[in-house]
């Protein structure tokens, strides 16, 4: 009895894993017209420009009664192409129509005990995400460094953020990375905008909204914890990934001229959305509302952010940081911290521009030079003091030389009328020390 009910239980099992990987029902057309009906009708009702909707319904609509969307029984294929000819008009990105039925059947039947499960694990992603926050640190010349990946709309990201600010405080220039930064909450970004500015409070950004024809406005807060630095030099790093809110961010202190833009155009989302159902099975993201810039009168939707100084994205922090520290060797006075300043940019320089030496010009700098040794391994020169690690050295120019394990020191190839005769040991404090090539390795 109990084998069989065993079987019993297993078949059931086998059964619903079985049911669960079987293919969604296909569209029929009555689910079709249902579904464009609906879409052409939210459109008209929310979406942020009412021309736009207008045109978009019209095209769906003409391309239900014309047969285009016949073929299209897979439902991931048939929310693919709607999505397709909606974007094809508008242009949003945040525009899109999606096959979601469980999405809809838990919206529809809210389980309490599963809606809270889900939130304690979006809150434990969030905290594991150190809430967007990834990295602060110092970069050479007290460049501060800020690299975050949303805009975190938890209360606990809130002391985060204010950690954050503390922590580069004292800092010369900062540089914010938003190159990963997919967007999120404006109240974020009215906090750490905040800290950029001081004096009456200052308009960042509105929000209109098409539902009740009404404006909402962002200022910077009359209070932050912690110090304001209205006079830091800022740089905010761009990519095609940089999205939404990270893109408002971007666009308000560009627009108030307050922040250097360095890398690629962004993506260009600037509308907010929500879910609207369409049916059982599918759903549409719509945009209800769109940024509206109180400088330019407009915002970045379906264009990005151009930014000021045009790099790859993956040249934009050492063009940033290069950026940084001519400005600020530009108004030192002091020479020896100018000094440090031209020692940073020199390696940003090569790094930027790297440059390649002969294998035979490598092997000439080889040999003893009283405690250091230079040796010739696998294409490249590699540099030994004492019983010290071995290093490898990284070209700057045809006789100089750096190291990645440390940055104070380089290393320079002493000639005489085009013969090695030593090397110069140079220290990013001025100092230097020389060492004659061993006689015997002349």
């Amino acid at each position: 009895m109990k084998k069989l009910l065993f079987a019993a239980l297993l078949a059931m099992v086998l059964a619903a894993g079985m049911a669960a990987q079987q293919p969604p029902q296909p569209v029929d057309d009555a689910e079709r017209r249902a579904v464009v009906a609906a879409a052409a009708d939210a459109l008209s009702k929310q979406y942020v420009f009412p021309d736009v909707a207008r045109k978009m319904g019209d095209l769906i609509r003409r391309n239900l009664k014309s047969g285009q969307y016949q073929a299209l029984t897979d439902p991931p294929a048939f929310a693919e192409r709607l999505t397709a000819d909606l974007r094809s008009i508008s242009r949003d990105r945040h525009l899109g129509v999606r096959f979601a039925p469980e999405r809809i059947l838990e919206i529809r039947t809210p389980d309490e005990a599963k809606k809270k499960a889900a939130e304690e694990f979006q809150k434990k992603r969030n905290r594991m995400a150190n809430h967007g926050f990834q990295e602060i640190k110092l970069l050479e010349g007290n460049v501060g460094y800020l690299k975050f990946n949303f805009f975190s709309a938890d209360p606990e990201s809130f002391p985060v953020a204010v950690g954050a600010m503390a922590f580069l405080a004292n800092c010369d220039a900062l540089i914010i990375d938003l190159r990963e930064n997919g967007g999120g909450n404006p109240e974020m970004i009215q906090l750490l905008s905040s800290y950029f500015f001081d004096g009456e409070p200052k308009h960042l950004n509105s929000f209109y909204y098409r539902l009740g024809e009404k404006t909402e406005q962002y200022w910077t807060q009359v209070y932050v914890p912690g110090v304001r630095r209205p006079y830091l030099d800022l740089y905010v790093l761009t990519s095609g990934m940089t999205f939404s809110g990270a893109e408002e961010f971007t666009y308000n202190l560009k627009n108030m001229k307050r922040a250097t833009i360095v890398g690629e155009t962004t993506g260009g989302g600037a509308h907010p959305q929500r879910m609207e159902i369409l049916s059982d099975r599918f759903a549409m993201s719509i945009p209800f509302a769109r940024a509206v810039n109180p400088v330019s009168g407009t915002n970045w939707e379906g264009t990005g952010i151009e930014p000021d100084v045009k790099v790859p994205a993956a040249q934009a922090l050492d063009k940033a940081l290069g950026l940084a520290l001519e400005k600020l060797a530009g108004r030192e006075k002091d020479e020896r911290i100018q000094k440090g300043y031209q020692w940073a940019l020199d390696r940003i320089q090569a790094e930027m521009n790297p440059v390649t030496l002969a294998a035979e010009l490598l092997k000439s700098y080889a040999g003893g030079y009283g405690p250091r040794k230079i040796v010739f391994e696998d294409g490249a020169l590699y540099y030994q003091r004492g019983e010290g690690a071995k290093m490898r050295m990284i070209p700057m120019s045809e006789d100089l030389f750096r190291f990645a394990e440390i940055e104070y020191f380089r290393l320079k190839i002493v000639k005489a009328d085009g013969r090695v005769t030593g090397v110069e040991g140079r220290y990013n404090d001025g100092s230097s020390d020389f060492n004659a090539l061993d006689r015997n390795d002349e």
